[in-house]
């Protein structure tokens, strides 16, 4: 039936190791629809997501992905308007509440295409540009440029202009222009899906970098189920508005039929060991989600 999910949503897995941290953000039974839309974009979300956790959205084209994570830093419903039922709260404080531009200094977001948010004429006035906005001193802005720049791999580029820049690049730019504002949340909308696969990498390792050094609790949209199984540590699967699954890389990507179901594909290596699985046979006690799981499991199996 249209609009009918396949799948019932799952309860959220327990996480062992976040029972120490706080929570940064929290969906509360929140259902929005756009404006002159009939069927939500999102329906009924309850979601936790806690202190520096990188977090994964997997999800089609349409699914809510977009939608969900501008519920974060309050363009939904400050900005783009539509029935907003619930609430979502970012460190305790509920965005409908709070204007955006408030927000912004919690909230970093970087967009898929990162042309669309370049507009100065040299790299180190791009990152300057949000510093002016908050009222920062001139010469108070030269280091926090600097460190920014040097987070993300493009110190030295400061006169260059983002024009000049590869895609990956500029990408990165665009995380230092937001970056800058020292945010303690970062989102990121599929920031790899218009940049080449050098690019990728090079993005990737920056949203690594700012999870595991500087302790940001990281929100990565992306198609890529290696990369989220590489760095994530909490996955969350959107499908036509509604959360299906919820839980780490190995709990969700063992659900492989389910994914399978919704046109989501599961990383190679879990695909490589559930057809050993279905077709052969072979006894698996916990699916590989990366290369050196996979190949122990390997080792493993075939030595038996």
């Amino acid at each position: 039936m249209a609009g009918e999910s396949l799948l019932p949503p799952l309860p959220n897995y327990g996480y062992k190791n976040m029972a120490k941290k706080k929570p940064v953000i929290e969906f509360r039974n929140l259902t929005f629809s756009y404006q002159l839309q009939e069927i939500p974009a999102l329906k009924n979300i309850n979601l936790t997501i806690y202190e520096g956790e990188y977090v994964a959205i997997l999800g089609l084209n349409g699914a809510g992905k977009t939608t969900l994570q501008l519920c974060i830093n309050g363009v939904i419903p400050n900005m783009i308007f539509g029935d907003f039922e619930g609430d979502v709260l970012v460190n305790g404080l509920n965005t409908q509440e709070y204007p955006t531009r408030e927000m912004a200094k919690i909230v970093g977001m970087v967009f898929d295409n990162p042309e669309f948010q370049l507009t100065q004429t040299s790299v180190a006035e791009e990152v300057a540009l949000g510093l002016e906005n908050l009222g920062i001193p001139t010469v108070e802005m030269h280091p926090i440029i600097e460190d920014a720049l040097e987070t993300v791999g493009l110190d030295g580029l400061q006169e260059r202009s983002p024009f000049a820049l590869s895609g990956g690049q500029q990408q990165r730019l665009a995380i230092a222009s937001a970056l800058a504002m020292k945010p303690q949340i970062f989102v990121m909308d599929e920031p790899t899906s218009n940049i080449d696969p050098i690019g990728k990498e090079e993005v990737i390792a920056v949203a690594a970098k700012l999870n595991k050094e500087k302790h940001m609790t990281v929100i990565l949209a992306e198609h890529e189920v290696e990369v989220i199984a590489q760095f994530a540590d909490h996955v969350i699967v959107i499908h036509e508005g509604e959360i299906i699954l919820d839980g780490t890389p190995h709990e969700v990507f063992a659900q492989v039929e389910k994914l399978e179901k919704i046109g989501l594909r599961v990383p190679q290596v879990t695909e490589f060991a559930y057809r050993l699985e279905k077709e052969y046979g072979v006894k698996v006690k916990e699916y590989p989600i990366k290369i050196d799981e996979a190949e122990q499991f390997a080792a493993d199996t075939f030595k038996k």
